[in-house]
């Protein structure tokens, strides 16, 4: 994941401009900077995460749709044999 650009002395003045003094607002800004510097999810990330999910599920139907069909192939088959094997049952 990429980093976003933060830039620390425009929001320090920018709470200076607001009342903060010199002291609380670079002490602020550093805390932000800190809190927001883990590497954070951007768009184009979610997004290849998005299409990764979306190939992935599909593969799953996939093999589920095989699967499925393997078992219902082996169904047929197992009933099959026990009309043709079993004896009719008549008394």
């Amino acid at each position: 994941m990429s980093a976003v650009a933060f830039d620390t002395l425009k929001f320090a003045r920018k709470l200076e401009a607001g009342g903060f003094t010199q002291a609380q607002a670079t002490a602020a800004a550093e805390a932000f900077a800190d809190a927001t510097s883990q590497e954070l999810a951007t768009k184009s990330d979610l997004a290849a995460t998005k299409a990764e999910l979306k190939a992935d599920i599909e593969l799953v139907k996939r093999d589920l749709k095989i699967w499925f069909g393997s078992v219902m192939v082996v169904a047929v088959g197992v009933i099959l044999a026990a009309i043709r094997y079993l004896p009719a049952g008549h008394p």
